[in-house]
């Protein structure tokens, strides 16, 4: 596995399928939501099969070997 990485969100959550194509992880929702459907994505080491299912920041999301930790990013504006 790769060294995780941090991807910042707005709000204080987002949907699982969106964070994976924020990450780039995933092409599309469609991609998102078959990983996500296949038990294939981690939340917290907990296998997750519901694509809508919110993430905050703190969480970490795994998927392809790729770990993603979630944080708040900052607004300017």
């Amino acid at each position: 596995m790769t060294a995780p990485h941090t991807v910042e969100i707005r709000d204080g959550s987002i949907r699982l399928g969106q964070l994976l194509k924020l990450a780039n992880l995933v092409g599309d929702g469609a991609m998102a939501r078959m990983v996500v459907e296949n038990g294939e994505v981690l939340v917290d080491g907990e296998v997750v099969v519901r694509r809508g299912t919110q993430i905050r920041p703190g969480q970490v999301v795994e998927y392809a070997g790729e770990q993603i930790i979630v944080e708040t990013g900052s607004t300017g504006g």
